[in-house]
């Protein structure tokens, strides 16, 4: 019933704005919040996983064409591609991902999800909006409604997508893959955001150039012989020699990566054995490598087999039983802001926010896939900024006790629905009249 009364709140007519005037675009989104929180209780109270947004997608299918989109759905997964045709111009795409995340959520509100779903290894697990994709979604759609009603104020084609599985770094790859630069206007400019968890609401937060990280995700199997844990010399210990490895891979950023060339290799897991006194003959490690730079991140990888390969050699292991370094297709580039455009981005969000809520950031080694979109033979220039969504009392109370707040991720992470969205949909929408000017 829920989801029905939200259709019918939707599909009401679009606000009127009379030829030749141009109206205020706080006076829009003021009129569209509303129904645009109750819009992202209900995503947030319905999340999917990755690879099965199939009913999120569906929904804002359904509101890009109520404010007047060409919509075509399944573009990649359940990807979806909006298109707003208003005369001769530039082309802007704005992105928004829609996936959760298996969390259960545990911030109490009264639209806290309670949704189950299985994952791909069929395991019931919970599921949440612990990455504010629902906060994406909400100012996505208000930034469409809202262009729809001003297009007397600029000229182009507005390009609007919303992309799978991000969280699993596959669905910008998808929905290149599925033809996204050949069969829809190739964008000039591609812009997106992200909720922060310690901005302010009110506020943005912008990086300029490199903004987020390669990150590859690699599996070590280090294969051994097992045998009885008082016998040792008749085995070949694979749990010596992955402690080796561990500790080994500690000096390529500290000695092999020049200095301030930001590097990451994180040992997340170690897993083998089952017995105290058995030696087992098998010992996995799971990593995550982090950098900016495409030669940085070959350094990386190069340098985790060579390690692997030469202590296991050097322990004596047969060809046989060398370890297998394998590098994840779940991978993501390093995310980099051009900076011209990035420049013209700030200027115009500071004229509609006020300088003061513009906040510049420090990148992060964090990973987004939006960064495919810039990667391709057209080289899009990217603009990729950060959503303040936090009460200013809360940020400030926690920096003056040096406390952080929940991350995302965290099943405590909790977006203050408004004024979030509104920021949001300013931000995406002053950036868009910018870059889609009247000549």
């Amino acid at each position: 019933m829920r989801f029905r009364s939200l259709l019918a709140l939707t599909l009401l007519p679009l606000i009127a704005v009379p030829k030749g005037r141009s109206a205020d675009p706080e006076a829009l989104v003021a009129a569209e919040l509303p129904s645009l929180v109750t819009f992202y209780e209900d995503l947030h109270a319905h999340p999917e996983l990755s690879l099965r947004e199939e009913l999120t997608a569906a929904k804002l299918a359904t509101e890009l064409k109520s404010a007047g989109f060409e919509v075509t759905e399944k573009v990649g997964g359940f990807g979806l591609v909006g298109v707003l045709r208003n005369g001769d111009g530039p082309v802007l795409l704005l992105r928004t991902d829609m996936d959760a995340l298996p969390v259960k959520e545990l911030t109490g509100l009264s639209y806290a999800s309670q949704v189950k779903a299985k994952d791909d290894q069929g395991r019931e697990v919970p599921v949440m909006h612990a990455c504010g994709h629902d906060m994406h979604m909400a100012c996505f759609i208000g930034t469409a409604r809202v262009l729809a009603k001003l297009k007397e104020s600029w000229r182009g084609t507005l390009v609007m997508i919303g992309q799978p599985a991000e969280e699993r770094v596959l669905g910008a790859r998808m929905m290149l893959k599925a033809g996204l630069f050949e069969r829809f206007p190739k964008p000039d400019h591609a812009i997106g955001l992200h909720c922060s968890s310690d901005l302010p609401h009110g506020t943005v937060g912008m990086i300029q150039g490199f903004a987020l990280a390669n990150v590859d995700t690699v599996d070590i199997v280090v294969k051994g012989v097992g045998s009885h844990g008082s016998m040792p010399h008749l085995g070949k210990d694979p749990v010596v020699l992955a402690s080796q490895i561990v500790l080994a891979l500690q000096s390529i950023v500290s000695r092999e990566v020049k200095p301030g060339d930001p590097a990451v290799v994180t040992v997340g897991s170690i897993h083998g054995g089952t017995k105290h006194n058995i030696i087992p003959d098998e010992v996995r490690l799971q990593l995550t490598l982090r950098s900016y730079k495409a030669e940085t991140r070959q350094h990386l990888i190069d340098s985790v087999e060579r390690i692997t390969r030469n202590l296991a050699e050097a322990s004596g292991m047969p060809e046989e039983k060398m370890p297998e370094v394998i590098v994840s297709d779940e991978r993501a580039p390093s995310l980099y802001n051009e900076p011209a455009l990035t420049q013209r981005v700030r200027r115009a969000v500071e004229n509609r926010l006020g300088a003061n809520n513009v906040i510049t950031r420090d990148p992060t080694m964090g990973a987004e896939d939006f960064a495919e979109y810039g990667l391709t033979k057209e080289k899009i220039p990217l603009c990729f900024f950060w959503l303040g969504t936090q009460r200013l009392q809360v940020v400030t109370e926690a920096a003056e006790k040096g406390e952080t707040l929940p991350s995302l991720h965290s099943p405590f992470f909790r977006p203050v629905p408004e004024p979030t969205i509104k920021t949001g949909i300013l931000a995406l929408t002053s950036a868009a009249l910018e870059l889609l000017q009247r000549p």
